[in-house]
């Protein structure tokens, strides 16, 4: 089984309860589209809980490439190493301690997006033309990737191609419930992802209490929340 969810933000526990829900095991791919860090304290647990993981796919969000963008600029003024990685430590101020130079290693191996022949993932959204077919993502920055706000729109589908799996931006700031939001192809009945257009990940779970996935398998939508 594959499942895909976005935006967990340090929220470890509640990361545990989900994959808990699933039944996730070692034979199950867990793909994140990013923000996996901040504004909980678990971080740096939350990171390298992914990081363990057996088969997962994890991409950078803007989050992530905030991380990378503080590490280059530390590496590029000085040759202290262990200084360096004590700045980084600081970074996260719940649980920096659990940082190391091989979970940093990770972090900077992160790819931007991850697509396949029915599907793509991604933090923020994907350039479209102007037609609204979707364009090379190898052509994309990681700027384009991770910060984008025009695709959060409910009104922004993409022509065609294939369904966007993407978070970013919680979706109660569009007036939804916190929830994975999918939208469906015309006529659609949501039993395949290619049914699907794009699917809205990002539940806000750092403030809702929310934490969802979608498993692409039969296209079940789980969620827990740690109000219920």
């Amino acid at each position: 089984m594959t499942y895909i969810l976005s935006d967990v933000h340090g929220e470890y526990e509640l990361l545990l309860r989900l994959l808990e829900k699933i039944g996730f095991s070692d034979g199950d791919t867990l793909i994140s589209c990013g923000d996996m860090i901040e504004k909980g304290k678990d971080s740096v647990r939350t990171a390298r809980l992914f990081f363990s993981l057996k088969h997962s796919v994890l991409l950078a969000g803007n989050h992530e490439y905030a991380f990378l963008k503080y590490y280059w600029a530390l590496m590029r003024q000085t040759d202290d190493y262990d200084g360096v990685l004590r700045q980084l430590q600081a970074y996260f101020p719940h649980d920096g301690d659990l940082l190391d130079w091989d979970t940093v290693d990770s972090f900077e191996a992160l790819p931007y997006f991850y697509e396949t022949e029915t599907y793509i993932c991604v933090h923020a959204g994907v350039p479209l033309d102007g037609a609204g077919r979707i364009l090379p993502l190898d052509k994309a920055s990681p700027e384009q990737l991770v910060y984008d706000r025009v695709f959060k729109d409910p009104n922004v589908l993409p022509v065609g191609g294939k369904c966007v799996f993407f978070g970013h931006t919680p979706t109660e700031n569009l007036g939804l419930p916190p929830r994975i939001t999918p939208y469906l192809r015309a006529g659609a009945r949501g039993e395949r992802v290619s049914e699907y257009i794009k699917v809205h990940l990002d539940t806000g779970t750092y403030f809702s209490g929310v934490l969802g996935c979608f498993r692409t398998d039969d296209c079940r939508i789980f969620h827990v929340s740690d109000r219920a």
